[in-house]
């Protein structure tokens, strides 16, 4: 049996890590800006706290997302932000779906 080859279709260029819907809504919110609060991208990705967890848990292990915990006033919070590799992921990522997709515009 011969180990598949590897072409030049677009989809090579997927990441599996953002692919994943929920991931990459999280990426998507992220980018928009330099960091957010854990509770704004939970609520803009209408996931629960633990779902969000999990998958940033995952993007973080793979250097994608940065968590910085600390305080506003007495009360904890959670802020996330795209690392620069996440960031350059996730435009690649999104450069092979336009692809993929006919937009040969990038």
């Amino acid at each position: 049996m011969t180990a598949p080859i590897q072409g030049s279709h677009p989809r090579h260029g997927l990441d599996e890590v953002i692919h994943a819907p929920v991931r990459f809504s999280i990426v998507a919110t992220l980018a928009a800006a330099d960091k957010a609060e854990f509770a704004f991208v939970r609520d803009t990705v209408e996931v629960s706290d633990s779902v969000l967890s999990k998958q940033v848990a995952t993007l973080e292990k793979a250097g994608y997302v940065a968590v910085t915990k600390g305080y506003v006033g007495k009360r904890p919070r959670t802020w996330l932000a795209l690392t620069a590799g996440g960031r350059a992921a996730f435009a690649d990522h999104c450069r092979a779906l336009r692809a993929i997709a006919g937009d040969t515009t990038d």
